[in-house]
């Protein structure tokens, strides 16, 4: 079988993509917000219940599906033909960025877990901070993707 079948669906497998990006971006932007804020709460409060929830939900409802999705729509559009120069340098920083993205995500689904038993790893500011770099590395992907500097 050919790759060539993958062509017509282009559009519609790079929209889908899109719509993943953007929810899985939506929650590595907040479940750290979500952090700051359940480590305001007093452990075993019912806020604190509240947010562990929410940050449970939001991991397995929206970020796990969107990041898998994003994956899998990812290589079905690196493998439509003609979509990607192998040759060019660009695509290789938007990958190490992706993966950066996804150890973050893991980062992220670790210290829920963590946080959810209770163990406080990381103090408010350190989520404060690292609310920053799924930004930092959306700015170098779509750089990337739409100036190919490289």
């Amino acid at each position: 079988m050919t790759l060539d079948v993958l062509v017509p669906a282009y559009p519609w497998v790079k929209a889908l993509h899109l719509v993943s990006v953007i929810a899985w971006m939506a929650g590595l932007l907040y479940l750290p917000r979500l952090f700051v804020n359940h480590y305001r709460a007093a452990p075993d409060s019912p806020e604190a219940a509240m947010l562990e929830g929410m940050e449970r939900r939001l991991l397995r409802a929206i970020m796990n599906p969107a990041m898998i999705a994003v994956w899998l729509l990812g290589l079905t559009l690196v493998l439509t033909p003609g979509v990607l120069d192998w040759r060019a340098g660009w695509w290789h920083t938007k990958l190490l960025c992706v993966l950066l993205m996804t150890g973050f995500h893991h980062h992220l689904s670790v210290s829920r877990k963590r946080l959810a038993r209770g163990e406080r790893r990381h103090s408010e500011r350190y989520w404060r901070v690292a609310n920053e770099v799924p930004t930092v590395l959306m700015v170098i992907i779509v750089i990337m993707v739409i100036v190919k500097p490289f």
